[in-house]
């Protein structure tokens, strides 16, 4: 069983230091923009950061096989990468206007969506060492697989209904699609064309 700063230190933070990472980021790109008079700039990160993200949806199409191509676990590195860096422009891109009440509504579930995104990633990495740890120390003691499958039944239980968190973060992800939609379809009907 790991101690409470291992875990402090190998689960916690490195969850927290994505997020802040990304918060941070976002603040001090924005700041050097504002800094050099760049804020036309900001203004036209959203348009990269949007590519990014829906490249990032490569993993989940091949998740649920919708492409053939690609390897999952390259993928899935891709997907937490590019979503990330995505993520970063399109904070500097709202925080380059305030007025914008449904660009805001579409970064605030675009943060839930990461948290959501990053939780999943360390509750299920967490969940995965613990139950491979407690097999092997069954098998350690001598136990076969079945008694072991027996012992652990709970655990493996859990650890199923631990990676069905994808349940919870599709809706958020559907939801952050659609506010992005509808922020991107208001901006192209009320631009100033002429």
């Amino acid at each position: 069983m790991p101690s409470p700063a291992s875990l402090l230190r190998h689960e916690v933070l490195p969850f927290l230091g994505s997020f802040a990472a990304l918060v941070l980021g976002a603040l001090a790109i924005d700041g050097l923009l504002h800094l050099f008079n760049l804020l036309w700039v900001g203004r036209w990160l959203g348009i990269p950061g949007t590519l990014l993200i829906i490249g990032s949806t490569a993993y989940s199409l091949r998740k649920r096989k919708l492409i053939g191509r690609g390897n999952p676990a390259q993928l899935l590195r891709w997907h937490e990468a590019l979503a990330w860096a995505g993520s970063l422009l399109v904070l500097v891109h709202a925080g380059v206007h305030f007025n914008a009440i449904l660009g805001w509504l579409a970064v605030g579930a675009m943060l839930v969506n990461v948290g959501s995104g990053l939780t999943g990633k360390y509750l299920l990495a967490r969940a995965r060492k613990r139950l491979e740890a407690a097999r092997q120390r069954l098998r350690d003691q001598g136990l076969s697989d079945a008694d072991s499958a027996d012992r652990l039944y709970w655990d493996s239980l859990t650890f199923d209904i631990v990676k069905q968190w994808r349940v919870v973060h599709f809706p958020i992800t559907l939801a952050f699609t659609v506010l992005a939609l509808a922020h991107i379809v208001a901006i192209f009907l009320f631009w100033g064309w002429s």
